[in-house]
């Protein structure tokens, strides 16, 4: 896919991003090429543009790793490689000269276990990183070829620059997961890491070390090409269903029959219709539409903070996110003596707050839901020789029960099986427990309990997609229903989804998702070219 050297003024009409570099998107198909313009919603041509095969709304990793594998990168086993799961690497061994991406992807995972519900990201993990959950260091056993005549044309559509919500998690006083279980294939974090640390030995990582290998990791690998930032998706909608089609059919006359269905041939074909604007660097929007074969939903799920919906939650004390608390503590907010620091939620982000106040020496009172050794807990799925600060705070929640007299003047006081009923203008909380209610005197208070993304784009919100209908997407309760091996989605053909949408929360897993889509358009492409071969057989 090249650039074209008509303009931005050329063809049909006028192009919605900026500069020469979006004045068209050459894409080449069948080794013919078309031009498509990104057109202006408002002067659409009689010709709609080409549809693309694919248009991915994020840039996050998971977009990212989608672009990657889309644009011909395909993964093999290594020539020395063994895995030390036997009887995968006797799967392996079976078809160790195909990628992959051209293999059985249900018969590898078959019986693999690990910490994703889903069986594709615990094969593509478990190939990347051997028995990591046993602390193992093992290399990976792929090798990654770039075959181009496997390029599937696509688009990446995202709000800032490659890297999605990791960018907006800059300048974080906390360091985060190991480097190497951040990374993307082809370009471990310790390459890229190198020559940027004066101290390599760190195997940790700040989010803004994060941010910059997304960013470059995209401009490294080539896939500059398939980005477009500052976009904003306004809607996603699809131009004619299966029930509109046959709607029309009945509808129509016989005289007009041949014409409706050649007319929805090339209009099914065109299964969705994208729309947004691209932001200029003077503010303006510039308006686009595109249409698609599919759909990829990469958004994650960082888009809007869950809420407790109890009264005084809007009070000016009170955060929904932990870098409003960061700013917070570096303008002083803090300063002398104050009272303990209210933080609601017992994931990994409120585990990083807990972190945060104790660094900042702020004693915090930390309530949640659950019992503290509830197996549904976070902390349960983190070894604890990899993640040793996280389970230093569990340890905490566990042991500094406020049922323990001693602990109720500490620094730390857990409260579990506690829910918030409400927050008060003179920064007292009143909780709830199976002992009745508590008022705490607080300073400031952190609800940090998750968050949803913003689908509103999709029809229903994309509240048709869950695995419980008409409620809203949520990584943990209600993910998008997925074939497990596809990751389309099982109530909408041509729309898929992966990474937090479908649960998997981890960057090692959402890899996955890659795959299995990636898998699933190349085999949708070749049974066409399969069909389209037949029919100039038949022809002849």
């Amino acid at each position: 896919m090249g650039s074209s050297g008509r303009g931005p003024g050329s063809g049909s009409g006028h192009c919605a991003f900026g500069g020469p570099r979006w004045s068209s998107l050459t894409i080449a198909l069948g080794g013919t090429a078309d031009i498509m313009p990104l057109v202006e919603e408002s002067t659409l041509p009689a010709d709609p543009p080409l549809t693309l095969p694919l248009v991915i709304l994020g840039n996050g990793p998971s977009g990212i790793c989608l672009s990657y594998m889309l644009s011909g990168y395909r993964p093999y086993l290594s020539p020395d490689a063994m895995h030390p799961n036997p009887i995968l690497n006797s799967k392996l061994e079976e078809a160790r000269h195909l990628s992959i991406i051209d293999q059985d992807l249900e018969y590898l995972s078959e019986g693999l276990e690990g910490r994703s519900s889903n069986p594709v990201a615990v094969l593509f993990d478990t190939l990347l990183h051997p028995d990591a959950d046993f602390g193992y260091n093992y290399p990976s056993v792929l090798q990654w070829k770039l075959e181009q005549q496997h390029y599937i044309p696509h688009l990446v559509l995202g709000k800032g620059p490659p890297g999605g919500a990791w960018h907006a998690m800059e300048g974080s006083m906390l360091t985060l997961s190991l480097g190497d279980w951040m990374e993307l294939p082809g370009l471990t974090f310790k390459e890229w890491i190198a020559g940027k640390r004066r101290n390599t030995k760190s195997d940790r990582a700040t989010p803004e070390e994060i941010a910059s290998y997304y960013k470059q990791y995209v401009t490294i690998m080539g896939l500059q090409r398939n980005f477009v930032e500052n976009t904003y998706i306004t809607s996603v909608s699809r131009l004619y269903r299966n029930q509109d089609v046959d709607e029309l059919k009945h509808a129509s006359s016989q005289s007009l029959l041949s014409d409706i269905e050649s007319g929805l041939e090339i209009a099914t074909k065109r299964n969705w219709e994208v729309c947004g604007y691209q932001r200029a660097a003077d503010g303006s929007h510039l308006p686009f539409c595109l249409f698609a074969e599919c759909v990829a939903l990469a958004t994650g799920t960082f888009d809007s903070p869950a809420r407790l919906e109890v009264e005084g939650e809007d009070l000016p004390f009170v955060y929904h996110s932990l870098p409003d608390f960061e700013v917070a503590i570096s303008r002083g907010t803090f300063n002398g003596n104050v009272d303990h620091v209210l933080i609601v939620g017992a994931g990994l982000t409120a585990a990083d707050a807990v972190l945060c106040a104790h660094n900042n020496k702020l004693p915090v009172i930390h309530v949640f839901r659950r019992h503290a050794s509830d197996s549904g807990l976070i902390f349960k799925q983190l070894p604890k020789n990899l993640y040793p600060e996280y389970h230093k705070v569990y340890h905490m929640m566990c042991t500094q029960s406020h049922t323990t007299a001693s602990n109720l003047h500490s620094t730390y006081v857990s409260y579990p099986e506690h829910c918030v009923l409400s927050l008060r203008p003179d920064k007292k909380c009143v909780i709830q427990g199976a002992s009745g209610l508590k008022v705490l005197k607080i300073s400031v208070a952190l609800i940090l309990i998750g968050s949803h993304p913003n689908l509103f784009f999709l029809k229903e919100q994309g509240q048709s997609i869950g695995h419980i209908p008409h409620q809203p997407i949520s990584c943990k309760g209600n993910p998008v229903h997925i074939n497990p091996y596809t990751y389309e989605a099982t109530k909408e053909p041509n729309l898929f989804a992966l990474g937090p949408l479908v649960g998997d929360n981890f960057i090692r897993f959402l890899k996955g998702g890659a795959l299995g889509i990636t898998r699933c358009l190349e085999v949708r492409k070749n049974k066409k070219k399969l069909n389209v071969d037949s029919e100039v057989v038949d022809n002849v």
